[in-house]
């Protein structure tokens, strides 16, 4: 039985809930809506799981705060004996356009403070990452604001689509492996 562990990156708490900062627990929270899926409160963060075709997702959304995030990705790996390239990160990226997806396998934080956190936990860079685009719509010194502010509703209505074709890029991820995956999903 293969094991993947699938970390959405967000901020608990009702005020960060539909922030653009959160489409990591948005995304996590659509595939288990989808699938029926319940998650549960356990050490370092919210986790379910999905089984599909033998493999195991472990689906975890840390409750740790999105700059703390590599304390509940490391210990979920451990306890998991996830190898690490059976890890995905999901965040958010202001490089990218709206709805964009970029998967990637490796590379620098670009200052998102999660993944900073992340690979100073993890000790590597090559960790497998899928950054979805927010768009970097914000006037000068206002991207805090930007980051955790609230989806419009032209992005919103756009979302479902999105979120749809974001559970297909993880399933694929498990099943096609990250080089098929990031074929067929990378600028879609």
């Amino acid at each position: 039985m293969k094991k993947f562990l699938i970390v959405g990156l967000g901020n608990i708490g009702e005020k960060y809930e539909n922030t653009r900062h959160n489409i990591g627990f948005k995304i996590l929270d659509y595939f288990a809506m989808k699938e029926g899926l319940t998650f549960e409160t356990q050490k370092l963060g919210d986790v379910t799981t999905y089984k599909l075709k033998g493999r195991t997702f472990i689906f975890m959304k840390p409750n740790t705060y999105m700059n703390l995030s590599g304390k509940a990705v490391l210990y979920w790996l451990t306890k998991e004996k996830v190898p690490l390239e059976n890890l995905l990160i999901i965040t958010d990226d202001l490089n990218l356009p709206f709805g964009s997806i970029r998967l990637k396998t490796k590379g620098s934080d670009g200052g998102h403070n999660g993944l900073k956190d992340i690979q100073d936990k993890l000790n590597t860079t090559k960790y497998n990452r899928f950054r979805f685009g927010i768009s970097d719509a914000f006037s000068k010194g206002r991207q805090v604001d930007y980051v955790l502010g609230e989806w419009t509703s032209e992005e919103s209505e756009r979302l479902e689509e999105r979120l749809k074709t974001s559970a297909e890029l993880i399933k694929s991820f498990a099943l096609a492996g990250i080089n098929n995956t990031m074929n067929s999903f990378n600028g879609k």
